[in-house]
């Protein structure tokens, strides 16, 4: 009796094992296909118009740090695509945000999220921009080009600021990266977009 027992408990634990060879190679893919990166959308989450208030003007209230602008919080929309049989993990997202031409931000979200298998989930990462900051940046990365279309830099930040309650001027994300892990398997998507759309003008 003993020994039936004991056939049948091993019967059973071999049944188990034999389940569980599915679930273990899921969780090892042999490879991973990158899933695809699309911009949907540009959002105007936070908006306070356009100003920007000298480090030696004396506040109302506290004291100034330094030079303080109109801030600007956008949020991107993204699509992303999992074409393979089984879930991956978006780990990072990061890319650069140009307005027209010249570059003004890079972002980086750390947040992560599973992607079911061959489905579309979306993505919101939100990239923060003030006056005073974008002021330096534009003078870094594309001080040249203002110079050459004989452009002052104020009248620019004030053309975007006021302009981006209708996205009058082109917004571009570039040198776009996801990284994406599934198992012990990692993967990197590039992507680079223009909103509006060229397409929807």
């Amino acid at each position: 009796m003993k020994g039936k027992q004991i056939l049948a408990l091993a019967a059973c634990l071999l049944g188990l094992c034999l389940l569980a060879l599915p679930a273990a190679a899921a969780d090892k893919p042999a490879s991973v296909v990158p899933p695809t990166v699309t911009l949907e959308d540009v959002q105007l989450d936070h908006y306070w118009g356009f100003w920007f208030i000298s480090k030696k003007t004396e506040p109302t209230k506290g004291k100034l740090p330094d030079n303080v602008g109109a801030p600007l919080d956008l949020a991107f929309i993204f699509a992303i695509t999992n074409p393979n049989p089984f879930p991956v993990q978006i780990e990072t997202i990061t890319f650069t945000v140009a307005f027209e031409e010249f570059e003004l931000n890079t972002v980086t979200a750390y947040d992560t999220m599973w992607i079911p298998p061959e489905k579309t989930n979306q993505v919101r990462v939100h990239a923060m921009f003030d006056v005073a900051t974008s002021f330096l940046s534009l003078g870094v990365t594309g001080g040249f080009k203002l110079k050459e279309k004989n452009i002052d830099p104020w009248a620019q930040l004030e053309k975007w600021w006021t302009g981006i309650q209708t996205f009058s001027f082109p917004i571009s994300v570039s040198n776009g990266t996801a990284t994406f892990k599934a198992g012990d398997k990692s993967v990197i998507s590039a992507f680079q977009a223009t909103y509006p759309s060229p397409a929807k003008k």
